[in-house]
């Protein structure tokens, strides 16, 4: 059995097919209030798929009220990380109590075992479950899905605006109103070199970012792609005014922001309500790299903002 791909520090694949994916500090969930504020449970969003959630919820003076709701992706090249990564549990859980909402953080199948549109589905899937468990599950009697808003970083990115396309295509999930769309880092590519990937020095980057979408896209299919070139979704002028108000945050120093840069333009020529923030000087997903530090909590307080505009 020999060694057929690695991601350093991610994950390796063998000959045979298996994976093996490196182990990270998590952080176990708790039903009872932590110090920083909130509590924390895990969820079967399906136990035939599998497919998991964490749910972060706020403590708060008024009982009463209505919170709105933030689903999110995990990033990790569909093919690695997952929500019960420290990073990932401690930036959700504090950005639950600086935006008094509630989080709903899916841990959706990876590829190569689970190749695209797996990651789609599941996560799609998940507001299929959101929707009719808000109902009966205590922790989600508050939650308000006529605010519902989508957010995600690097891969997890690329998930909300592929998620948010099937919801518009399908006119599903009625119950779950998406105000808004909050792709961190979004990833995306195509086969077409940008002026950043054609860079001397970025060889190594184009090297990785090629290897996960090998990994992750249908057998057979490249960089064009629609679920990786955002310019080739077919949409008609109809549907893309039903695409719901976004707000791409990019990173400065990360080699993913021109892409990020290109969506957002995108965006606005198709006529979608669409603001670009950048973080400068920061890297690719800093806020779960340093959950705690000045640019997080600037980062959650924009994200909060933009939430309570609705």
């Amino acid at each position: 059995m020999s060694l057929v791909a690695d991601f350093p520090g991610y994950f390796q694949i063998f000959s045979d097919g298996s994976v093996k994916r490196y182990e990270r500090e998590t952080a176990p969930a708790s039903i009872d209030s932590s110090s920083n504020g909130y509590k924390s449970k895990d969820v079967i969003i399906s136990s035939t798929k599998p497919i998991s959630a964490r749910i972060f919820l706020p403590d708060t003076l008024d009982s009463s009220s209505h919170l709105p709701v933030l689903v999110y992706f995990h990033g990790g090249g569909f093919c690695a990380v997952s929500t019960t990564w420290l990073g990932h549990h401690t930036f959700l859980g504090d950005f639950a109590v600086a935006s008094q909402s509630i989080v709903l953080s899916v841990d959706y199948r990876l590829a190569p075992e689970n190749r695209l549109p797996i990651a789609y589905d599941d996560c799609y899937s998940s507001l299929e479950w959101l929707s009719c468990q808000a109902s009966s599950d205590p922790w989600l009697e508050r939650a308000d899905l006529s605010h519902v808003f989508l957010s995600g970083d690097s891969s997890g990115g690329n998930i909300v605006h592929n998620v948010a396309l099937r919801t518009i295509q399908e006119q599903s999930c009625d119950q779950v109103k998406i105000k808004g769309l909050l792709p961190i880092h979004p990833f995306f590519g195509s086969q077409e070199r940008t002026e950043k990937e054609r860079a001397s020095g970025e060889a190594e980057n184009v090297a990785k970012t090629d290897l996960l979408w090998k990994l992750s896209l249908p057998e057979g299919s490249n960089r064009d792609h629609p679920w990786c070139n955002f310019e080739k979704a077919e949409l008609s002028r109809a549907e893309w005014s039903r695409y719901p108000p976004v707000v791409v945050y990019v990173a400065g120093s990360d080699f993913l922001k021109e892409r990020g840069v290109m969506y957002a333009a995108f965006l606005e020529k198709k006529g979608v309500e669409v603001k670009l923030v950048e973080a400068e000087g920061e890297v690719h997903v800093y806020h779960v790299l340093h959950p705690e530090s000045k640019a997080t909590r600037l980062l959650q307080k924009q994200i909060s903002e933009f939430i309570h505009n609705f």
